[in-house]
C-alpha cells in the first residue's frame, strides 16, 4: 500500500489494523511487515529505537511492500516530526497533545509552507512521498494522541483542528489521566470507558479517524466494532516475551 492509499483510507474512516514496534531490529521489523498489517508503527518515544534504528526500520517496512511505516515521535516538536517524515514515515503519531494549539502545532510541523513550517529536505521520503510539497502534504498523515486530562477535556476542540487526520488513544496514560493508580487499574474501568467513548464520539462528530492501542487482536476487533476506525495491536517486545513464556511453561509442564 502506498502512502497516498493509506492516507485516503485513513481519512475515509475505513477500518485499518496496525502493529507496534519498540525494538531496534530491522530484520524482525521486516518479518512483521510481511504478516499483513496495514501499518507498522515505530515507537521513538518509549521504544528502544534511535534515529538510525528508525531509518532502518522504515527501510525494512518498505522492503516488504505491504504496510506503511508510521512513527510515534519523541515529542510534539518540529524537529523530530520533520526528521521522521524526511526519513520516509508515511505519518506521525504525536504524543501528549493537550489542546487545539498543540494539535495545530503538530499539523504545522508536518506540512510545508504556506500551510505549515516543515523545512524542505526529504532525504529519503522523496523516493515514495512527494517530493512536491503539496503532494507530500496530501500523502502524509498526522495523528494526535489523547492521553492526558487536558487532552481529554479538550478533545472536541482538538478534533476540529484543520489538517489533523485523526486522534489516537493511549490507553495506559488515559487510564492514569482518569484517576487510575496504574495503567491497568480496574478501579477506574467505568471512567476509562467513558473517556474512550468521548474520544471516539468527538472524532466521529468531526469526521476524522480515531484509533486506539490494544493488547491483543481480540480487543482490537472489539474496538473496531465499537466504532474505532483503526487499531494497533501489542508490540514486538510484548509478543517476544509472551511466546517465550508459553514455550517455557509447555516445556516444563507449567
Amino acid at each position: 500500500m502506498s502512502a497516498r492509499e493509506f492516507a485516503a483510507r485513513l481519512r475515509n474512516r475505513e477500518r485499518i489494523l496496525g502493529y507496534w514496534s519498540v525494538l531496534d531490529c530491522p530484520v524482525a521489523t521486516e518479518w512483521l511487515a510481511y504478516v499483513g498489517w496495514d501499518y507498522i508503527a515505530l515507537d521513538l518515544q518509549h521504544g528502544l529505537i534511535g534515529y538510525s534504528g528508525m531509518l532502518s526500520g522504515l527501510t525494512a517496512i518498505d522492503a516488504a511492500g505491504g504496510p506503511v511505516g508510521l512513527v510515534r515521535v519523541e515529542a510534539n516538536d518540529a524537529t523530530p516530526i520533520g526528521r521522521a517524515l524526511d526519513a520516509g514515515a508515511a505519518g506521525v503519531i504525536v504524543p501528549l497533545v493537550n489542546d487545539a494549539a498543540g494539535a495545530a502545532a503538530a499539523v504545522a510541523a508536518a506540512t510545508y509552507p504556506p500551510t505549515g513550517i516543515r523545512s524542505y529536505g526529504p532525504m529519503r521520503s522523496q523516493l515514495r512521498i512527494g517530493p512536491i510539497p503539496a503532494d507530500a502534504d496530501r500523502d502524509t498523515v498526522v495523528l494526535a494522541m489523547i492521553e492526558t486530562p487536558e487532552g481529554l477535556a479538550n478533545v472536541e476542540k482538538i478534533c476540529a483542528v484543520p489538517g489533523l487526520d485523526g486522534v489516537y488513544v493511549g490507553p495506559s496514560d488515559l487510564r492514569l489521566a482518569v484517576g487510575g493508580a496504574h495503567p491497568q487499574d480496574p478501579a477506574v474501568a467505568d471512567e476509562f470507558e467513558a473517556a474512550v467513548t468521548r474520544v471516539r464520539e468527538a472524532a466521529a462528530a468531526a469526521g476524522i479517524a480515531v484509533g486506539i492501542h490494544t493488547a491483543e487482536g481480540a480487543v482490537a476487533a472489539r474496538r473496531l466494532a465499537e466504532g474505532f476506525t483503526y487499531a494497533t495491536v501489542a508490540s514486538d517486545l510484548t509478543h517476544l516475551k509472551a511466546a517465550s513464556v508459553a514455550h517455557l511453561k509447555a516445556a516444563t509442564g507449567g
